[in-house]
Protein backbone atom coordinates (compact mmCIF):
# COMPACT_ATOMS: atom_id res chain seq x y z
CA UNK A 1 0.00 0.00 0.00
CA UNK A 2 1.76 3.15 -1.25
CA UNK A 3 1.19 6.68 -0.04
CA UNK A 4 0.18 9.13 -2.73
CA UNK A 5 2.88 11.58 -3.75
CA UNK A 6 1.91 15.17 -2.87
CA UNK A 7 2.97 16.38 -6.31
CA UNK A 8 0.63 13.85 -7.91
CA UNK A 9 -2.28 15.06 -5.77
CA UNK A 10 -1.46 18.66 -6.72
CA UNK A 11 -1.49 17.66 -10.39
CA UNK A 12 -4.91 16.09 -9.95
CA UNK A 13 -6.33 19.24 -8.35
CA UNK A 14 -4.84 21.40 -11.12
CA UNK A 15 -6.38 19.08 -13.72
CA UNK A 16 -9.81 19.36 -12.12
CA UNK A 17 -9.59 23.15 -11.98
CA UNK A 18 -8.60 23.31 -15.66
CA UNK A 19 -10.96 20.69 -17.10
CA UNK A 20 -13.87 20.58 -14.64
CA UNK A 21 -13.93 23.98 -12.98
CA UNK A 22 -17.70 23.88 -12.47
CA UNK A 23 -17.52 21.01 -9.93
CA UNK A 24 -14.60 22.40 -7.94
CA UNK A 25 -15.35 23.64 -4.45
CA UNK A 26 -13.21 25.28 -1.81
CA UNK A 27 -13.89 22.41 0.59
CA UNK A 28 -11.96 20.11 -1.78
CA UNK A 29 -8.94 21.40 0.19
CA UNK A 30 -10.21 19.32 3.14
CA UNK A 31 -9.85 16.09 1.14
CA UNK A 32 -6.87 13.87 2.00
CA UNK A 33 -5.37 11.35 -0.44
CA UNK A 34 -4.66 8.19 1.57
CA UNK A 35 -2.99 5.70 -0.70
CA UNK A 36 -2.74 4.27 -4.19
CA UNK A 37 -2.85 0.47 -3.95
CA UNK A 38 -3.56 -2.13 -6.64
CA UNK A 39 -4.95 0.54 -8.94
CA UNK A 40 -7.30 1.97 -6.29
CA UNK A 41 -6.87 5.54 -5.07
CA UNK A 42 -8.51 6.17 -1.68
CA UNK A 43 -9.47 9.76 -0.88
CA UNK A 44 -10.60 10.54 2.66
CA UNK A 45 -13.24 12.96 3.87
CA UNK A 46 -14.72 12.85 7.36
CA UNK A 47 -17.95 14.51 6.26
CA UNK A 48 -20.55 11.93 5.19
CA UNK A 49 -22.55 14.45 3.13
CA UNK A 50 -19.42 15.45 1.21
CA UNK A 51 -18.47 11.81 0.74
CA UNK A 52 -21.85 10.84 -0.69
CA UNK A 53 -21.83 13.91 -2.94
CA UNK A 54 -18.34 13.17 -4.27
CA UNK A 55 -19.09 9.49 -4.88
CA UNK A 56 -22.24 10.26 -6.86
CA UNK A 57 -21.50 13.58 -8.55
CA UNK A 58 -17.73 13.81 -8.93
CA UNK A 59 -16.39 10.25 -9.21
CA UNK A 60 -16.02 10.31 -12.99
CA UNK A 61 -14.11 13.61 -12.97
CA UNK A 62 -11.78 12.56 -10.14
CA UNK A 63 -11.10 9.25 -11.89
CA UNK A 64 -10.28 11.08 -15.09
CA UNK A 65 -7.91 13.39 -13.20
CA UNK A 66 -6.22 10.46 -11.46
CA UNK A 67 -5.68 8.58 -14.71
CA UNK A 68 -4.39 11.67 -16.49
CA UNK A 69 -1.96 12.45 -13.64
CA UNK A 70 -0.66 8.89 -13.15
CA UNK A 71 -0.82 7.69 -16.73
CA UNK A 72 -2.34 4.47 -15.40
CA UNK A 73 -5.77 2.84 -15.21
CA UNK A 74 -6.70 4.05 -11.73
CA UNK A 75 -10.04 3.82 -9.91
CA UNK A 76 -11.07 6.31 -7.22
CA UNK A 77 -12.96 5.67 -4.00
CA UNK A 78 -14.00 8.23 -1.39
CA UNK A 79 -13.85 6.89 2.16
CA UNK A 80 -14.71 8.03 5.66
CA UNK A 81 -13.09 7.52 9.05
CA UNK A 82 -14.54 4.04 9.46
CA UNK A 83 -13.14 2.94 6.08
CA UNK A 84 -9.67 4.46 6.30
CA UNK A 85 -7.87 1.18 6.82
CA UNK A 86 -10.55 -1.23 5.66
CA UNK A 87 -10.44 -3.08 2.33
CA UNK A 88 -12.99 -2.02 -0.30
CA UNK A 89 -16.38 -3.50 0.67
CA UNK A 90 -18.21 -5.93 -1.56
CA UNK A 91 -20.72 -4.41 -3.95
CA UNK A 92 -23.80 -5.14 -1.88
CA UNK A 93 -26.28 -3.29 0.27
CA UNK A 94 -25.65 -3.32 4.04
CA UNK A 95 -28.00 -5.37 6.13
CA UNK A 96 -29.39 -4.68 9.54
CA UNK A 97 -31.78 -2.11 10.91
CA UNK A 98 -29.66 -0.45 13.60
CA UNK A 99 -27.93 2.03 11.26
CA UNK A 100 -28.64 5.75 10.97
CA UNK A 101 -31.20 6.24 8.26
CA UNK A 102 -31.86 8.82 5.58
CA UNK A 103 -34.05 8.06 2.62
CA UNK A 104 -34.60 10.57 -0.13
CA UNK A 105 -36.57 10.52 -3.29
CA UNK A 106 -36.27 13.67 -5.36
CA UNK A 107 -37.40 14.53 -8.86
CA UNK A 108 -35.13 16.90 -10.78
CA UNK A 109 -35.75 17.00 -14.54
CA UNK A 110 -38.27 14.15 -14.10
CA UNK A 111 -35.69 11.98 -12.31
CA UNK A 112 -36.78 10.00 -9.23
CA UNK A 113 -34.01 9.36 -6.72
CA UNK A 114 -33.53 7.74 -3.31
CA UNK A 115 -30.73 6.84 -0.95
CA UNK A 116 -29.93 5.70 2.56
CA UNK A 117 -27.31 7.79 4.38
CA UNK A 118 -25.46 5.24 6.43
CA UNK A 119 -21.70 4.81 6.24
CA UNK A 120 -22.19 4.86 2.48
CA UNK A 121 -25.13 5.68 0.19
CA UNK A 122 -27.02 2.71 -1.24
CA UNK A 123 -30.37 2.21 -2.94
CA UNK A 124 -33.19 1.16 -0.64
CA UNK A 125 -33.71 -2.59 -0.60
CA UNK A 126 -37.50 -2.43 -0.60
CA UNK A 127 -37.53 -0.54 -3.92
CA UNK A 128 -34.46 -1.24 -6.04
CA UNK A 129 -35.91 0.77 -8.94
CA UNK A 130 -35.11 3.96 -7.07
CA UNK A 131 -31.68 5.49 -7.73
CA UNK A 132 -29.47 7.25 -5.21
CA UNK A 133 -29.48 10.95 -4.47
CA UNK A 134 -27.14 13.04 -2.38
CA UNK A 135 -27.57 16.13 -0.30
CA UNK A 136 -25.43 18.94 -1.67
CA UNK A 137 -22.68 20.22 0.66
CA UNK A 138 -23.41 23.63 -0.86
CA UNK A 139 -26.87 23.67 0.72
CA UNK A 140 -26.10 24.43 4.35
CA UNK A 141 -27.36 27.15 6.67
CA UNK A 142 -23.93 28.72 7.00
CA UNK A 143 -23.79 29.59 3.30
CA UNK A 144 -27.42 30.60 2.85
CA UNK A 145 -27.55 34.32 2.10
CA UNK A 146 -30.36 36.06 3.96
CA UNK A 147 -32.11 39.26 2.94
CA UNK A 148 -35.45 41.03 3.31
CA UNK A 149 -37.17 38.45 1.10
CA UNK A 150 -36.15 35.29 2.95
CA UNK A 151 -35.05 36.06 6.53
CA UNK A 152 -38.26 34.71 8.09
CA UNK A 153 -38.11 31.47 6.12
CA UNK A 154 -34.46 31.08 7.12
CA UNK A 155 -35.15 31.67 10.82
CA UNK A 156 -38.07 29.22 10.83
CA UNK A 157 -35.96 26.58 9.05
CA UNK A 158 -33.15 26.91 11.59
CA UNK A 159 -35.65 26.56 14.43
CA UNK A 160 -37.14 23.40 12.89
CA UNK A 161 -33.70 21.90 12.28
CA UNK A 162 -32.70 22.44 15.91
CA UNK A 163 -36.04 21.36 17.40
CA UNK A 164 -37.78 19.01 14.94
CA UNK A 165 -41.37 18.24 15.83
CA UNK A 166 -41.66 21.04 18.38
CA UNK A 167 -40.75 24.41 16.79
CA UNK A 168 -43.07 24.83 13.79
CA UNK A 169 -45.02 21.84 12.59
CA UNK A 170 -45.65 21.77 9.73
CA UNK A 171 -43.25 24.27 8.18
CA UNK A 172 -44.56 25.41 4.79
CA UNK A 173 -42.20 27.47 2.57
CA UNK A 174 -43.51 28.93 -0.68
CA UNK A 175 -42.01 31.07 -3.42
CA UNK A 176 -40.82 31.13 -7.01
CA UNK A 177 -38.21 29.01 -8.76
CA UNK A 178 -34.58 29.33 -7.68
CA UNK A 179 -35.22 31.43 -4.58
CA UNK A 180 -33.73 29.02 -2.03
CA UNK A 181 -36.52 26.66 -1.01
CA UNK A 182 -34.54 23.52 -1.81
CA UNK A 183 -31.47 25.04 -0.13
CA UNK A 184 -33.43 25.47 3.09
CA UNK A 185 -34.98 21.99 2.91
CA UNK A 186 -31.60 20.33 2.43
CA UNK A 187 -30.03 22.50 5.15
CA UNK A 188 -32.73 21.30 7.56
CA UNK A 189 -31.96 17.67 6.69
CA UNK A 190 -28.20 18.14 7.05
CA UNK A 191 -28.49 19.91 10.40
CA UNK A 192 -30.83 17.27 11.83
CA UNK A 193 -28.53 14.48 10.67
CA UNK A 194 -25.53 16.26 12.17
CA UNK A 195 -27.29 16.72 15.50
CA UNK A 196 -28.82 13.24 15.57
CA UNK A 197 -27.48 10.77 12.95
CA UNK A 198 -29.96 8.10 14.07
CA UNK A 199 -33.01 10.20 13.26
CA UNK A 200 -35.04 8.82 10.35
CA UNK A 201 -35.55 11.47 7.67
CA UNK A 202 -37.50 10.97 4.46
CA UNK A 203 -36.83 13.66 1.84
CA UNK A 204 -38.48 13.50 -1.59
CA UNK A 205 -40.30 15.53 -4.19
CA UNK A 206 -44.07 15.46 -4.46
CA UNK A 207 -43.67 14.02 -7.95
CA UNK A 208 -41.70 11.10 -6.49
CA UNK A 209 -44.35 10.59 -3.78
CA UNK A 210 -47.10 10.47 -6.43
CA UNK A 211 -45.18 8.05 -8.66
CA UNK A 212 -44.38 5.74 -5.75
CA UNK A 213 -48.01 5.82 -4.61
CA UNK A 214 -49.25 4.86 -8.09
CA UNK A 215 -46.63 2.11 -8.35
CA UNK A 216 -47.57 0.64 -4.96
CA UNK A 217 -51.27 0.71 -5.81
CA UNK A 218 -50.61 -1.20 -9.02
CA UNK A 219 -48.42 -3.75 -7.24
CA UNK A 220 -50.73 -4.14 -4.26
CA UNK A 221 -48.01 -2.92 -1.87
CA UNK A 222 -49.85 -0.17 -0.02
CA UNK A 223 -48.90 -1.55 3.39
CA UNK A 224 -45.20 -1.14 2.52
CA UNK A 225 -45.85 2.33 1.15
CA UNK A 226 -47.62 3.46 4.31
CA UNK A 227 -44.97 1.97 6.57
CA UNK A 228 -42.26 3.76 4.62
CA UNK A 229 -43.75 7.23 5.08
CA UNK A 230 -45.60 6.97 8.38
CA UNK A 231 -42.74 5.64 10.49
CA UNK A 232 -40.15 8.37 10.04
CA UNK A 233 -39.13 11.19 12.35
CA UNK A 234 -39.02 13.88 9.67
CA UNK A 235 -40.87 14.05 6.34
CA UNK A 236 -39.62 16.68 3.88
CA UNK A 237 -41.47 17.09 0.56
CA UNK A 238 -40.51 19.54 -2.18
CA UNK A 239 -43.06 21.01 -4.63
CA UNK A 240 -46.15 19.87 -2.73
CA UNK A 241 -48.30 21.89 -5.17
CA UNK A 242 -48.12 18.90 -7.55
CA UNK A 243 -50.82 17.32 -5.36
CA UNK A 244 -53.27 19.54 -7.24
CA UNK A 245 -55.98 17.51 -9.01
CA UNK A 246 -54.69 14.24 -7.48
CA UNK A 247 -57.66 13.15 -5.41
CA UNK A 248 -56.44 9.65 -4.43
CA UNK A 249 -52.93 10.86 -3.67
CA UNK A 250 -54.34 13.72 -1.60
CA UNK A 251 -56.38 11.21 0.36
CA UNK A 252 -53.30 9.10 1.07
CA UNK A 253 -51.18 12.11 1.97
CA UNK A 254 -53.90 13.37 4.31
CA UNK A 255 -53.69 10.17 6.38
CA UNK A 256 -49.87 10.18 6.22
CA UNK A 257 -49.85 13.77 7.49
CA UNK A 258 -52.18 12.91 10.35
CA UNK A 259 -50.18 9.85 11.38
CA UNK A 260 -46.89 11.78 11.48
CA UNK A 261 -48.37 14.82 13.19
CA UNK A 262 -49.95 12.73 15.94
CA UNK A 263 -46.60 10.99 16.49
CA UNK A 264 -44.83 14.39 16.75
CA UNK A 265 -43.02 13.78 13.49
CA UNK A 266 -41.74 16.95 11.83
CA UNK A 267 -43.26 17.83 8.44
CA UNK A 268 -41.59 20.32 6.08
CA UNK A 269 -43.17 21.26 2.76
CA UNK A 270 -42.30 23.61 -0.09
CA UNK A 271 -44.49 24.96 -2.87
CA UNK A 272 -44.63 27.66 -5.51
CA UNK A 273 -47.86 28.97 -3.96
CA UNK A 274 -49.30 29.39 -0.45
CA UNK A 275 -51.65 26.58 0.64
CA UNK A 276 -54.87 28.45 -0.07
CA UNK A 277 -53.78 29.21 -3.65
CA UNK A 278 -52.91 25.66 -4.71
CA UNK A 279 -55.70 24.76 -7.17
CA UNK A 280 -57.96 21.79 -6.51
CA UNK A 281 -56.37 21.10 -3.11
CA UNK A 282 -58.78 19.68 -0.53
CA UNK A 283 -59.79 22.12 2.20
CA UNK A 284 -58.75 19.71 4.92
CA UNK A 285 -55.20 19.65 3.50
CA UNK A 286 -55.14 23.45 3.15
CA UNK A 287 -56.16 23.67 6.80
CA UNK A 288 -53.45 21.27 7.94
CA UNK A 289 -50.74 22.97 5.90
CA UNK A 290 -51.62 26.18 7.72
CA UNK A 291 -51.44 24.67 11.21
CA UNK A 292 -47.79 25.55 11.70
CA UNK A 293 -45.68 28.23 10.05
CA UNK A 294 -46.36 29.40 6.49
CA UNK A 295 -43.53 31.58 5.21
CA UNK A 296 -42.65 33.14 1.88
CA UNK A 297 -39.39 33.61 -0.03
CA UNK A 298 -39.29 36.38 -2.62
CA UNK A 299 -36.84 37.68 -5.20
CA UNK A 300 -33.57 39.02 -3.75
CA UNK A 301 -32.89 42.75 -3.85
CA UNK A 302 -29.70 44.18 -5.34
CA UNK A 303 -27.65 44.00 -2.14
CA UNK A 304 -28.75 40.41 -1.50
CA UNK A 305 -27.91 39.45 -5.08
CA UNK A 306 -24.42 40.83 -4.62
CA UNK A 307 -24.03 38.83 -1.40
CA UNK A 308 -25.23 35.69 -3.22
CA UNK A 309 -22.64 36.17 -5.97
CA UNK A 310 -19.87 36.61 -3.39
CA UNK A 311 -21.04 33.49 -1.51
CA UNK A 312 -21.33 31.30 -4.61
CA UNK A 313 -17.91 32.45 -5.83
CA UNK A 314 -16.39 31.73 -2.43
CA UNK A 315 -17.75 28.17 -2.52
CA UNK A 316 -15.82 27.66 -5.75
CA UNK A 317 -12.68 29.30 -4.41
CA UNK A 318 -13.02 32.12 -6.95
CA UNK A 319 -11.78 35.66 -6.46
CA UNK A 320 -14.16 37.87 -8.46
CA UNK A 321 -13.55 41.64 -8.72
CA UNK A 322 -16.18 43.88 -7.15
CA UNK A 323 -17.10 45.41 -10.51
CA UNK A 324 -17.87 41.95 -11.90
CA UNK A 325 -20.02 41.11 -8.87
CA UNK A 326 -21.93 44.36 -9.36
CA UNK A 327 -22.35 43.64 -13.07
CA UNK A 328 -23.79 40.17 -12.42
CA UNK A 329 -26.11 41.43 -9.68
CA UNK A 330 -27.46 44.18 -11.94
CA UNK A 331 -27.70 41.99 -15.01
CA UNK A 332 -29.57 39.11 -13.35
CA UNK A 333 -32.49 40.00 -11.13
CA UNK A 334 -34.58 36.83 -11.12
CA UNK A 335 -33.14 34.30 -8.67
CA UNK A 336 -30.08 32.73 -7.06
CA UNK A 337 -30.03 29.82 -9.47
CA UNK A 338 -29.48 32.11 -12.46
CA UNK A 339 -26.85 34.07 -10.54
CA UNK A 340 -24.97 30.83 -9.94
CA UNK A 341 -25.37 29.92 -13.60
CA UNK A 342 -23.77 33.24 -14.56
CA UNK A 343 -20.78 32.48 -12.31
CA UNK A 344 -20.43 29.04 -13.91
CA UNK A 345 -20.52 30.58 -17.39
CA UNK A 346 -17.93 33.23 -16.55
CA UNK A 347 -15.70 30.67 -14.83
CA UNK A 348 -15.91 28.39 -17.86
CA UNK A 349 -14.94 31.18 -20.26
CA UNK A 350 -12.02 32.19 -18.05
CA UNK A 351 -10.79 28.59 -17.87
CA UNK A 352 -11.12 27.88 -21.60
CA UNK A 353 -9.44 31.13 -22.62
CA UNK A 354 -6.85 31.11 -19.81
CA UNK A 355 -7.88 34.65 -18.91
CA UNK A 356 -8.39 36.31 -15.55
CA UNK A 357 -11.95 37.13 -14.57
CA UNK A 358 -12.59 40.81 -15.22
CA UNK A 359 -15.49 42.98 -16.37
CA UNK A 360 -14.67 42.60 -20.07
CA UNK A 361 -14.66 38.81 -19.80
CA UNK A 362 -17.91 38.85 -17.79
CA UNK A 363 -19.63 40.99 -20.42
CA UNK A 364 -18.47 38.68 -23.20
CA UNK A 365 -19.45 35.53 -21.31
CA UNK A 366 -22.96 36.78 -20.57
CA UNK A 367 -23.55 37.98 -24.10
CA UNK A 368 -23.07 41.71 -23.63
CA UNK A 369 -20.49 43.28 -25.94
CA UNK A 370 -17.74 45.17 -24.18
CA UNK A 371 -17.47 48.92 -24.70
CA UNK A 372 -14.95 50.00 -27.35
CA UNK A 373 -11.56 50.94 -26.03
CA UNK A 374 -11.26 54.69 -25.62
CA UNK A 375 -14.93 55.40 -26.36
CA UNK A 376 -16.86 57.46 -23.81
CA UNK A 377 -19.33 55.62 -21.60
CA UNK A 378 -22.96 56.12 -22.57
CA UNK A 379 -24.98 57.94 -19.92
CA UNK A 380 -28.70 58.14 -19.32
CA UNK A 381 -28.52 61.81 -20.27
CA UNK A 382 -27.02 60.83 -23.65
CA UNK A 383 -29.94 58.50 -24.28
CA UNK A 384 -32.57 60.99 -23.19
CA UNK A 385 -31.02 63.74 -25.31
CA UNK A 386 -31.04 61.54 -28.41
CA UNK A 387 -34.61 60.28 -27.85
CA UNK A 388 -36.16 63.67 -27.04
CA UNK A 389 -34.52 65.19 -30.12
CA UNK A 390 -35.40 62.27 -32.42
CA UNK A 391 -39.07 62.08 -31.38
CA UNK A 392 -39.50 65.78 -30.54
CA UNK A 393 -40.73 65.17 -27.00
CA UNK A 394 -39.78 66.71 -23.66
CA UNK A 395 -38.10 65.02 -20.71
CA UNK A 396 -41.02 66.10 -18.52
CA UNK A 397 -43.34 64.15 -20.84
CA UNK A 398 -41.22 61.02 -20.57
CA UNK A 399 -41.29 61.27 -16.78
CA UNK A 400 -45.01 62.02 -16.62
CA UNK A 401 -47.90 59.59 -16.19
CA UNK A 402 -49.17 60.25 -19.71
CA UNK A 403 -49.84 57.10 -21.72
CA UNK A 404 -50.54 58.60 -25.14
CA UNK A 405 -48.81 56.69 -27.93
CA UNK A 406 -46.70 59.71 -28.88
CA UNK A 407 -45.22 59.72 -25.35
CA UNK A 408 -45.40 56.04 -24.33
CA UNK A 409 -43.49 54.88 -27.42
CA UNK A 410 -40.43 57.15 -26.92
CA UNK A 411 -40.50 56.36 -23.17
CA UNK A 412 -40.32 52.64 -23.94
CA UNK A 413 -37.44 53.24 -26.35
CA UNK A 414 -35.63 55.19 -23.63
CA UNK A 415 -36.05 52.32 -21.19
CA UNK A 416 -34.90 49.79 -23.79
CA UNK A 417 -31.78 51.81 -24.59
CA UNK A 418 -31.06 52.49 -20.92
CA UNK A 419 -31.16 48.78 -20.15
CA UNK A 420 -29.00 47.92 -23.15
CA UNK A 421 -26.42 50.69 -22.91
CA UNK A 422 -26.09 51.45 -19.20
CA UNK A 423 -25.54 49.45 -16.02
CA UNK A 424 -28.66 50.73 -14.28
CA UNK A 425 -31.02 48.15 -12.80
CA UNK A 426 -34.67 47.83 -13.83
CA UNK A 427 -35.71 49.51 -10.58
CA UNK A 428 -33.37 52.45 -11.18
CA UNK A 429 -34.53 52.93 -14.77
CA UNK A 430 -38.19 52.76 -13.79
CA UNK A 431 -37.61 55.17 -10.92
CA UNK A 432 -36.08 57.76 -13.25
CA UNK A 433 -39.00 57.62 -15.66
CA UNK A 434 -41.77 58.70 -13.32
CA UNK A 435 -41.32 56.19 -10.48
CA UNK A 436 -42.41 53.17 -12.50
CA UNK A 437 -41.70 49.69 -11.12
CA UNK A 438 -39.42 47.06 -12.64
CA UNK A 439 -42.31 45.14 -14.24
CA UNK A 440 -43.20 48.21 -16.32
CA UNK A 441 -39.61 48.44 -17.51
CA UNK A 442 -39.57 44.73 -18.37
CA UNK A 443 -42.80 45.18 -20.35
CA UNK A 444 -41.31 48.14 -22.22
CA UNK A 445 -38.17 46.19 -23.12
CA UNK A 446 -40.20 43.24 -24.39
CA UNK A 447 -42.47 45.57 -26.39
CA UNK A 448 -39.53 47.19 -28.17
CA UNK A 449 -37.86 43.82 -28.78
CA UNK A 450 -41.07 42.55 -30.39
CA UNK A 451 -41.47 45.69 -32.50
CA UNK A 452 -37.85 45.51 -33.72
CA UNK A 453 -38.38 41.89 -34.75
CA UNK A 454 -41.59 42.64 -36.68
CA UNK A 455 -41.25 46.26 -37.86
CA UNK A 456 -38.30 47.25 -40.04
CA UNK A 457 -39.03 50.96 -39.49
CA UNK A 458 -38.74 50.47 -35.73
CA UNK A 459 -35.48 48.60 -36.19
CA UNK A 460 -34.09 51.46 -38.26
CA UNK A 461 -35.18 54.04 -35.64
CA UNK A 462 -33.41 52.17 -32.86
CA UNK A 463 -30.31 51.73 -35.00
CA UNK A 464 -30.25 55.48 -35.74
CA UNK A 465 -30.62 56.30 -32.05
CA UNK A 466 -27.82 53.94 -31.06
CA UNK A 467 -25.59 55.63 -33.62
CA UNK A 468 -26.45 59.04 -32.13
CA UNK A 469 -25.69 58.13 -28.53
CA UNK A 470 -22.29 56.52 -29.22
CA UNK A 471 -20.98 59.40 -31.35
Amino acid sequence: MAELDSALWSDMMDYLRRRHASICRQWFEQLTPLCLDSGLLKIHTSNSVQRNYLQRKCLEQFTEAAQASTGALVAVRFVGDEEKDAPPPADQSPSGTNQPFFEAGRSDEHETLAYTATAQAVATEHDPSLDQVVLSPDYRFDNFVTGPGNHLAYAASVAVANQPGTAYNPLFIHGGVGLGKTHLLQAICQTILQNNPRMRICYLSCDAFINQFIDCVQRGQMSQFRHRYRHVDVLVIDDIHFLANRERTQEEFFHTFNALYQANGQIVLSSDSPPAEIPQLEERLVSRFQWGMVTHVSKPDYETRMAIVYAKASLRGLQIPDEVVQFIAKRIESNARELEGAITTIQGHASLQSRPIDLMLAREALGEPAAKQGSPQVTLQDIIGAVTSFYNVKLSDLQSKRRHKSIAGPRQVCMWLARRRTRFSLEEIGGYFGGRDHTTVMHSIKTIDDRIAKDTDMAKQVEALETLIVQ
